[in-house]
């Protein structure tokens, strides 16, 4: 399945895959790239995978991005989201059509090791269709790359 996990052919799933170690991770910002995504987006995803990974309880340090002390940690790993597709939808029409108004987007999801490596690369969608406010899709996105950290990791 393009996408899946880097470096396992047959893996059909998840459960199958092989798993790395490492005990800190650095969670980079989100590269809107050409994609016009609000910065309130950009900054509740990047707050949201903070909160999420943390919650996997995988690793031992979380650094933010530009953390010097990253630097010196053996195993760390690097987490990179970059936009692919950015839909902003009515909070207001969701609550009363709950058929139009979706917002969703969806990011590449790419974690490498200290040396560049690629372990994760994949697309990642994130929506929110009925009830809640626009910036609930971040954090729907964080909770499914949170899952892919412990399948991984």
């Amino acid at each position: 399945m393009p996408g899946d996990l880097m470096g396992q052919p047959g893996a059909n799933n998840s459960s199958s895959a092989q798993r790395f170690s490492a005990s800190s991770i650095q969670i980079e910002p989100t590269d809107p790239g050409d994609v016009p995504m609000p910065a309130d987006f950009r900054i509740a995803i990047y707050e949201n995978l903070l909160a999420q990974i943390k919650k996997t309880g995988k690793f031992q340090h979380i650094y933010r991005s530009g953390d010097t002390d990253a630097a010196n940690a053996p195993d760390l790993v690097t987490l990179h989201t970059k936009a692919q597709r950015f839909t902003k939808g009515s909070q207001k029409k969701r609550e009363v059509t709950t058929v139009a108004g979706a917002t969703s987007l969806t990011l590449r999801v790419q974690i490498t090791d200290h040396a560049g490596q690629m372990i994760v690369d994949r697309d990642v969608q994130g929506k929110v269709r009925f009830l809640g406010e626009n910036l609930r899709a971040t954090y729907d996105f964080s909770k499914k790359v949170a899952n892919i950290v412990r399948d991984t990791f």
